[in-house]
């Protein structure tokens, strides 16, 4: 724990990071060696043979090679750079076609030739990297240590005195106390900018396997819509299964009893027209009672005055129904599309909820507007604070809604407040 307290620039030649960024670096080489002979040569081979049939599934056969050599490297990157990076789109040919729809698969894949850029690429950086860490290493520390071993040269007696074995005039000796003060302060500087060094050349193995070895950028844009579509269906679920029991639970249930009692009344009309009177003004009480239910539960799925008047009278329709003061500022020269428009509504309704039940504050603030191509929501309260969307609360789900739209929140709660959510949404006319 003492290490922690100590500045970057003197941890950094002994964290792990610095050591596993180094081990990657010098296995880089042989492998990048590798790499490169096994790819050319199979490129080249399936090039030169395309004349004949053999070229396809030379060709084919390099390119499959290649992406395996990919899959070495990500392993290698993902325990040495802590660098995760996905497996690119598989090659699929049809499943009636055979060998020759595999290899055809095969050419066509864009990933496949990334992986063979990579290999040709990575060499001469492989060799360069290596190169300089060997060195920057090595000389580092070989110097900084040089006073404990120093010693190895052997010393010798003559006229003059003991002397370093050797001739001074053909060889070059640090044997003074300054000599080997300078040179180990000279080592202690590679030392210390060795690792930020390392960590440089790391960065560029980085962005060469995350940009030629992983999906491409349409492979994860799909994976990020099926994701959201998933959320998106699941939301929708989730939402007709709250309005069914609350339709079950409340409106329903209280229907139901009505009708009974009305049938009641119904039968004592002629034999106790008072009983009767008095079952009837309870069935329209009961009425009342089921009316309101039925209009909370359709301003819950979309509030009418949010169609008709937008969202500044929306917000401020919620706003009232808080337990705490609400100011509301909504800045928008025109309105955005009603999905849009809907998906705001419903997040500053669900944030005014989360200030009324767990904030414990005395005012909150709502501001909306726009900016360039994006709809800004912010809420703020100045209670306890301490809301966590990593906690698994509500604030968790509402990321998700927002993410399935290409939407962002951010939470801003330290311990004792104040409490800041800002949402941002796509702006679509």
């Amino acid at each position: 724990m003492a290490t922690h307290r100590l500045p970057a620039a003197i941890r950094a030649p002994f964290e792990a990071r610095t050591w596993r960024e180094f081990g990657y670096l010098l296995l880089g080489l042989p492998l990048a060696c590798l790499y490169f002979a096994l790819s050319v040569a199979m490129v080249a081979a399936g090039a030169g043979l395309l004349i004949t049939f053999l070229g396809i599934p030379v060709l084919a056969a390099g390119l499959a090679m290649c992406r395996g050599f990919g899959a070495v490297e990500r392993a290698r990157a993902r325990v040495l750079l802590r660098l995760d990076v996905g497996a690119p789109e598989p090659v699929r040919g049809r499943p009636d076609g055979g060998p020759m729809a595999w290899m055809g698969a095969m050419l066509k894949s864009g990933a496949s030739w990334r992986h063979v850029l990579y290999a040709i690429l990575h060499f001469p950086w492989a060799v360069f990297a290596f190169s300089v860490a060997v060195a920057f290493m090595g000389w580092g520390w070989s110097l900084f240590t040089y006073p404990l071993w120093q010693w190895v040269f052997p010393l010798y007696g003559g006229q003059d005195g003991l002397q370093l074995y050797g001739d001074r005039t053909h060889a070059f000796y640090l044997d003074s106390p300054f000599e080997i003060a300078v040179t180990s302060a000279v080592g202690l500087l590679f030392v210390l900018v060795g690792p930020w060094l390392i960590r440089g050349l790391a960065a560029v193995d980085r962005l060469m396997v995350s940009g030629l070895l992983g999906p491409s950028r349409l492979a994860t844009r799909v994976t990020e819509l099926e994701s959201d579509r998933g959320v998106v269906v699941d939301t929708a679920a989730a939402d007709l299964r709250r309005i069914e029991r609350d339709l079950h639970d409340g409106a329903q249930a209280r229907l139901v009893a009505l009708a009974m009692d009305l049938g009641l009344a119904k039968e004592k009309l002629a034999e106790d027209p008072r009983a009767a009177a008095r079952m009837v003004e309870e069935a329209h009480d009961e009425v009342k009672i089921a009316l309101r239910e039925l209009r909370d539960l359709a301003r819950g799925i979309h509030p009418a005055v949010l169609t008709d008047r937008g969202l500044d009278a929306a917000l401020s329709a919620v706003a009232s129904r808080c337990t705490v003061p609400v100011s509301v500022q909504v800045d928008l020269a025109t309105r955005p599309a009603p999905a849009i428009e809907g998906i705001a509504y419903f997040t500053v309704s669900e944030l005014l909820q989360n200030v009324s039940k767990h904030a414990r504050a005395r005012r909150a603030w709502v501001e909306v507007w726009r900016t360039g191509d994006r709809l800004m929501l912010q809420v703020r309260d100045d209670g306890r604070g301490g809301a966590d969307a990593a906690a698994g609360s509500g604030l968790a789900g509402l990321m998700e809604r927002l993410d399935a739209v290409d939407g962002v929140l951010a939470v801003d709660s330290p311990a004792g407040g104040p409490t800041t959510v800002t949402a941002e949404l796509p702006w679509r006319a």
